[in-house]
């Protein structure tokens, strides 16, 4: 039996608490899948489907984890500090935040209006803001935490994409630099983890003729998945890569 037990790969977040912005579809059902398998207790936000959100907690739940979900819009910040209130409650602490949930539209600048700059810009900005803002206090409390924020090739390498998607994911990549400054007196730590085109997600409504080009100049010759993306974040939000504080990493396959 010992023998046994020794072949046993100990999970990566084992009693971990983690919340998840945007968890009940696609990138963000992964991390929460993942976050699940790894050993974590999982609560994830969503707005508009809650069929959705309930397949993802059942995803988790069948992994043997813990899962809470909330219909919490990101820009709500009373409604986000009373959610992670009553995790912290209910759970002790929030030892993991992932700013996911995000938005986008595949519109050329000439044909931008203000309303859709404002759209992508405050929910993937000031959403990110407004979420960090409600979690840290906890952080800075135990002096202990990891924030991982989800941007975008978009944002760090200067390829095609929407204008005000690039601005907020750059916005996102100056934003995790800086923060992680801030709040490592307090032993906190913030990253990044820039995707390039997954399988569904932004991309999915790309022009063949773009999808072709970006496949030619993307080493692998293919797009990545969210299961890929995920299990790379389950790292990076783990004790096992302490020393790692304020970067954004790419994960692209290679462009």
């Amino acid at each position: 039996m010992a023998g046994a037990d020794m072949g046993v790969k100990p999970r990566l977040l084992e009693g971990k608490c983690i919340l998840v912005t945007g968890g009940s579809r696609g990138l963000g059902r992964a991390l929460c899948v993942e976050f699940a398998r790894e050993g974590a207790k999982v609560a994830f936000t969503w707005l508009r489907n809650e069929k959705e959100a309930e397949a993802t907690a059942a995803e988790c739940a069948k992994l043997g984890a813990t899962v809470l979900h909330r219909k919490v819009p990101v820009l709500d910040f009373a409604a986000m500090s009373k959610w992670v209130e009553d995790l912290e409650k209910t759970w002790g602490q929030i030892d993991i935040l992932v700013n996911n949930a995000g938005v986008s539209q595949n519109l050329p600048f000439a044909l931008m209006e203000e309303e859709d700059w404002d759209l992508v810009m405050d929910t993937n900005v000031k959403g990110t803001f407004l979420t960090t803002r409600a979690v840290l206090r906890g952080m800075f409390r135990r002096k202990a935490g990891v924030i991982l924020n989800l941007g975008s090739l978009a944002g760090a390498r200067m390829i095609e994409a929407p204008v005000h998607y690039y601005t907020s994911k750059a916005a996102i990549k100056g934003f995790t630099e800086v923060l992680a400054k801030e709040v490592a007196r307090y032993k906190v730590r913030v990253l990044c983890l820039a995707p390039g085109l997954l399988e569904g997600g932004v991309g999915k409504n790309l022009p063949d003729h773009k999808l072709a080009d970006y496949l030619q100049h993307c080493a692998l010759g293919r797009r990545g998945t969210f299961a890929e993306v995920a299990k790379f974040a389950a790292f990076l939000v783990s004790d096992g890569n302490s020393y790692m504080n304020g970067e954004t990493i790419l994960m692209d396959g290679g462009v």
